[in-house]
């Protein structure tokens, strides 16, 4: 999408404080961290969330979403002390940039539930 901001940072036309890059997904900082550590990871192609990925498509780019998160698990530390993965579909849910992406949350205590 052309006005997408995160197809637009995924693209290279906004920056972003990457900690994770390959060919189908990107992991970078948020900037407007929920805790001490807090990146987004995101598919290079455009979703607006879950229910928009084709069946087809579903299980590789979930697959490679989590291999990216994984290795920004390892690159930050979060690896070693606890983390939550979040994903909000929808404006009622908390989604503000309606492109699928994962938060990755660490460095602190998270409570639950969540607010």
């Amino acid at each position: 999408m052309d006005d997408c901001l995160f197809c637009k940072i995924a693209a290279g036309q906004i920056p972003a404080d990457k900690v994770f890059e390959d060919d189908r997904a990107l992991v970078f900082r948020d900037i407007s961290p929920q805790a001490p550590t807090h990146l987004l990871a995101v598919p290079k192609k455009h979703y607006a969330a879950v229910h928009d990925i084709p069946p087809e498509e579903a299980g590789t780019l979930f697959g490679r979403l989590m291999t990216a998160v994984c290795a920004a698990l390892r690159a930050t530390g979060l690896d070693k002390g606890g983390y939550r993965l979040v994903v909000n579909s929808g404006e009622t849910a908390g989604q503000t940039v309606p492109h699928l992406h994962i938060h990755v949350l660490g460095g602190r205590e998270l409570s639950w539930p969540p607010g």
